[in-house]
């Protein structure tokens, strides 16, 4: 092998993250940025793309200062959020407005209408993509009909790192992955922007970016502009990168059809990689980066996992820091808090849900309170509830069949090593991490290393990780979780109704 290093750097919803890597996967420099969302209202999510352009930048930077000098920096690849509409910019690649990220949900109404008018079937049949808020299409419509005057700017639509791509290089490009999961106007036949989705949807096709690439192929070099600011005296090359959930799926060594995992960041996704025809509108699928025109990945993911713990320590502990999250989980272990948080059970729906309901209407609730009831209490429901959305995707998705045997769980939650039980409990799996917690920037390093021709083959990203000792199931905790996940899930179909007059009240309160 060389000592060419290869730096993977993802912009997350919450954080962007950065790491180098030789091309036996050692980590040899990593650092990290935080930012917060925009929500002007209730279910809205908004980012701004110079936030994640100047994170990108200072954690690049910051990875490449930690380098001795004269290092060989072969390649970089990023990957990013699922940026919902994207960086919508004008003819001189100025954004517009923020975009609306993957968490926004108020593109309810474009959605009805879609589903009224087009029809799921069609759509589905040339996308194999469903029809909800959460998808970029839909909230391109919101922008569409809401904020004409921005409409009409757009001449261009970039997901999150095609942009950062090309303020870095001045190429303008798309790989496979993230334009599948835009959804309603790639065509999974063509692998390639649909020019009849488009022009029923009335999305302007020719905003869309045409030159499109695998994740790892090389797209240019970094110009000049950014040599300087990220401390470097000679031109990288630069990948075409992809959406973080394929760069997460990566990291955790998933490169054989049938292999899963679960990625636990501010959202929850747990999916698969797989060659067969994609069936069910209920899920999201997107071409997989190993092999975009033969390969899926198809996946279940809850709107707000991460977020979850993230929220309550902030509001309930004032800060969200490790030290929070070590009291909040010391405090559970001294009042001996037993699964099911003593008849406590949260419905995480704090910003609508994705799999299995799909219901922009959905919201938070947490039922069974009694005086009793402590704070640690309900932090334990909290977490319970993440590991009850995990087992609700896997039923939906593999009809309850006992053909998964195990999780494979990497992002910033499967640090928790309580959670970690909770969720081999709740699943009755055992539950597998990386030694490694840098998820997505490790699979775009790897990505990188690809790239430039180091690494030919994706099964050697399975050298770069090692898993730390399973955490078991609990049998006796996975029966009494059996009877409060039966709960959980009747709870949502008694108030499902509710939830949704709830949010007719809220609805005169959103700009017209």
């Amino acid at each position: 092998m060389s000592n060419h290093i290869f730096i993977g750097c993802d912009i997350g919803t919450s954080g962007t993250k950065a790491v180098a890597a030789d091309s036996s996967g050692n980590i040899l420099a990593q650092a990290a940025e935080t930012y917060s969302i925009i929500q002007l209202h209730n279910n809205w999510a908004e980012q701004e793309p110079d936030v994640w352009l100047e994170a990108a930048v200072s954690t690049l930077r910051s990875v490449i200062e930690q380098l001795p000098s004269g290092t060989d920096i072969s390649s970089i690849c990023i990957s990013a959020l699922y940026g919902g509409t994207g960086v919508m910019c004008d003819e001189h690649m100025n954004s517009i407005r923020p975009p609306l990220i993957w968490m926004d949900r108020r593109a309810e109404q474009e959605s009805s209408h879609i589903r009224s008018t087009l029809g799921e079937e069609l759509l589905f049949k040339t996308t194999g993509n469903g029809i909800d808020s959460y998808f970029g299409f839909t909230k391109l419509l919101w922008v569409q009909k809401n904020e004409p005057e921005n409409w009409a700017k757009i001449k261009h639509i970039l997901p999150i790192h095609s942009y950062i791509i090309y303020k870095m290089t001045g190429q303008l490009c798309v790989d496979y992955c993230s334009a599948g999961n835009m959804g309603g106007i790639y065509d999974q036949h063509t692998h390639s922007w649909s020019e009849e989705m488009c022009s029923k949807l009335n999305i302007p096709y020719s905003a869309l970016p045409s030159d499109f690439h695998n994740p790892s192929d090389v797209i240019g070099m970094l110009n000049k502009d950014f040599q300087r600011k990220l401390g470097l005296d000679h031109p990288v090359a630069m990948c075409t990168g992809t959406v973080d959930c394929i760069a997460s799926m990566l990291s955790a060594g998933i490169v054989h059809p049938g292999d899963n995992a679960a990625v636990l960041g501010t959202s929850l996704n747990w999916g698969l990689v797989h060659g067969d025809k994609l069936k069910d509108p209920t899920l999201v699928s997107m071409p997989y980066c190993i092999t975009p025109r033969q390969l899926n990945y198809t996946y279940g993911g809850a709107s707000t996992a991460g977020a979850l713990p993230r929220w309550f320590a902030a509001q309930f502990m004032d800060s969200d820091s490790l030290l929070a999250y070590q009291e909040l989980e010391a405090s559970i272990a001294r009042q001996n808090i037993a699964p099911g948080a003593e008849g406590l059970v949260l419905l995480p729906y704090f910003m609508g849900e994705r799999t299995p309901i799909w219901d922009e209407n959905a919201t938070g609730v947490l039922f069974g309170l009694t005086l009793s009831h402590t704070k640690a209490h309900i932090y334990r429901a909290v977490l319970e509830s993440v590991a009850y959305s995990l087992l609700h995707i896997i039923e939906s998705m593999t009809g309850g069949s006992l053909a998964v045997q195990k999780i494979v769980l990497v992002g910033g939650g499967a640090r928790s090593e309580l959670w970690k039980q909770i969720f081999a409990d709740v699943t009755g799996l055992p539950v597998y991490t990386p030694i490694q917690d840098i998820e997505a920037p490790l699979g775009d390093a790897f990505l990188a290393a690809v790239g430039s021709g180091s690494i030919r083959e994706y099964s050697v990203i399975e050298s770069w990780i090692t898993m730390k000792p399973a955490v078991l199931p609990n049998k006796q905790h996975h029966l009494a979780y059996k009877e409060y996940f039966e709960l959980y899930k009747e709870l949502y179909l008694k108030l499902k109704e509710t939830m949704s007059k709830r949010a007719g009240m809220l609805k005169p309160d959103l700009p017209q």
